[in-house]
């Protein structure tokens, strides 16, 4: 996929806000036209369309609830019929609900399954038969977490579907060869949450070899490094500061 491409198209999942939005407003800046994935953020939606707007001209909002199979697979099309073409899916959603050994069931495993993975599979399922069609190319990049090469016991349904999207990478890369290529990118610490006070997201952040974690500008470089590097496909980028080689006994959540 040639980067000078006038008319790329990208999908990003979950990107009304957060790192999602982060990620949807680098690749406007690089021209990509960029569909707007949302659930239920309606008018963080609209704000980052016409965030996008102001470098590409084109973007628009797609609400789907990714749990729901069927408004999955009807996604894409969407997309396609609104842009003509769609050229990248970068699959950002993802619910983070926390559950331990303990409270596990297999309601919150699902809901992490269905959203985290299954979604994301569908979505380059998708993307693989749109290229194919077309005699054209593609690329997923997948969202995953460095926890998962440090694990710890906290959120096992979330860490159990970030796994097999991780597992799915290397398939998919395969599977899809060579109309669609795969790639993994994986966030270390990146954004506060509703766990953490800002004071101990500080603190925390700086808990990695380099003296700091990601930012959301260096998650969003790695994916369009991804989107546009043509030889990378079935692995993964590991954008965390070198978190993932310290241990940490729990979630950044629950320290």
């Amino acid at each position: 996929m040639s980067p000078s491409h006038p008319e790329r198209t990208v999908l990003v999942t979950g990107s009304a806000k957060r790192l999602g939005r982060e990620i949807a407003l680098t690749l406007a800046r690089a021209g990509w036209q960029v569909a707007i994935h949302y659930r239920d953020s309606d008018e963080d939606a609209i704000k980052t369309v016409a965030d996008c707007e102001q470098f590409t001209g084109a973007a628009a909002a797609f609400d789907a609830d990714l749990a729901d199979e069927a408004a999955v697979r009807a996604l894409l099309p969407r997309v396609i019929a609104h842009f003509g073409q769609v050229d990248a899916v970068v699959n950002c959603a993802a619910i983070f609900e926390h559950d331990s050994a303990q409270s596990f069931s297999f309601a919150a495993m699902e809901r992490h399954l269905r959203c985290n993975t299954g979604a994301a599979i569908l979505l380059a399922q998708a993307l693989h038969a749109h290229v194919h069609e077309r005699a054209g190319d593609g690329v997923v990049v997948n969202l995953l977490d460095q926890k998962l090469w440090n694990q710890n016991p906290d959120f096992i349904s979330y860490t159990l579907s970030k796994a097999a999207l991780e597992a799915a990478n290397t398939m998919l890369a395969q599977a899809l060869a060579p109309d669609v290529r795969v790639v993994g990118v994986a966030p270390g610490l990146t954004l506060t949450s509703e766990f953490l006070t800002p004071e101990k997201f500080e603190a925390l952040h700086k808990l990695s070899p380099l003296g700091r974690s990601s930012t959301p500008d260096d998650v969003a470089a790695a994916v369009k490094f991804a989107l546009e590097n043509s030889s990378i496909t079935g692995t993964t980028l590991l954008v965390d500061g070198g978190q993932h080689l310290m241990r940490f006994e729990r979630d950044f959540s629950m320290m």
